[in-house]
């Protein structure tokens, strides 16, 4: 377990050191929401900022999302690890080397194309401020977070992976309604104006380009493993 704590620390900090390269060229991030806007209406996605305006319409509904995105991303990501760590140790490090590809997929995203998220652009509510619930604060340049990271969205890539790697791991009824995290997700971030539709769209070809790393011959018997632990017991 030290072990596994020290090597995702060190990935941590090397995605974190990436970031903060991708933050010091940022002078074409407004351009790059353009073209991202423009791309969305050519495809005919839903205009996200009049999405958001009908749900600011409902009480309470994104006060809930500014707290589901600030909440739950990291926090579900981390005990879901920890259990599969715990008791599906032989599946384990085929989610965490799938999370890690992405992540280095979606790094290389971060620092080729900086995107300013759509709560920086005319037209949308930076709910977070509105509501006195934000992560980043007002100073885009302030803080650890590189804001203009928003191309992909690791919010919707760890969600999706989370809920693909519990349901074809673990055996119980219930486990597809693994599924709405990353659906909630995706429509937490568009809610909440830090996320394009393109970002999850983006994000999720690069799961599907990683996900041999999860899906290798195998997994069945690597999904029955349990904790030496529970052996004993």
């Amino acid at each position: 377990m030290v072990r596994e704590a020290v090597l995702l620390a060190t990935l941590f900090l090397v995605y974190s050191a990436g970031r903060q390269i991708a933050a010091k060229h940022t002078g074409s991030a407004f351009d790059h929401a353009d073209q991202v806007l423009s791309l969305q209406r050519w495809l005919h996605l839903p205009n996200e900022a009049a999405l958001q305006q009908h749900a600011l319409q409902v009480p309470h509904l994104v006060e809930g999302a500014n707290l589901y995105y600030a909440s739950v991303h990291a926090p579900l990501t981390a005990i879901v690890l920890l259990w599969l760590s715990i008791w599906r140790p032989m599946a384990y490090p085929r989610v965490r080397w799938t999370m890690v590809s992405v992540t280095a997929l979606a790094l290389v995203g971060h620092i080729v194309y900086p995107l300013a998220p759509p709560r920086m652009m005319p037209g949308f509510v930076d709910t977070g401020l509105l509501f006195g619930q934000s992560v980043y604060g007002p100073d885009h340049s302030d803080g650890v977070a590189n804001q203009f990271a928003a191309m992909p969205s690791l919010h919707v890539g760890w969600a999706a992976l989370i809920a693909l790697s519990m349901i074809l791991i673990t055996r119980t009824k219930w486990r597809w309604l693994w599924l709405l995290h990353p659906i909630i997700t995706f429509g937490v971030v568009v809610v909440t104006a830090n996320h394009y539709w393109m970002d999850g769209i983006v994000v999720l070809v690069l799961l599907a380009v990683s996900l041999p790393l999860l899906l290798r011959p195998g997994l069945r018997a690597a999904s029955n493993s349990v904790s030496p632990l529970a052996a004993v017991k």
